[in-house]
């Protein structure tokens, strides 16, 4: 009965261990184009605050903030933290 449940679970965990490495690149690759629109977008902003309207700056400000490192990327890894965390205890409580 064991052997069957191993059986079963092996190609979920390969495929969580696919998913996991494949979302990590994405996330590598996209981290640091979202990084450089951040900049962007915090530059436009800060010169928005000065120039023009108030309103407008803060809204460029938050859409950098939401953007940057601390924002959609670091939900995206915790996220993706989650998945790696189910495989390994998949992995843990089948294989022992």
């Amino acid at each position: 009965m064991r052997f069957l449940l191993k059986l079963l679970c092996a190609p979920v965990i390969m495929i969580l261990a696919v998913f996991t490495w494949i979302c990590a690149a994405v996330l590598y690759c996209s981290s640091h184009l979202l990084g450089l629109v951040s900049t962007i977008l915090g530059m436009f902003g800060v010169a928005a605050l000065i120039l023009s309207s108030v309103k407008y700056g803060i809204i460029l400000l938050v859409l950098a903030f939401l953007v940057g490192p601390m924002g959609l990327p670091m939900a995206a890894a915790w996220l993706l933290g989650k998945v790696q965390e189910f495989r390994y205890i998949v992995q843990d409580k089948v294989y022992g």
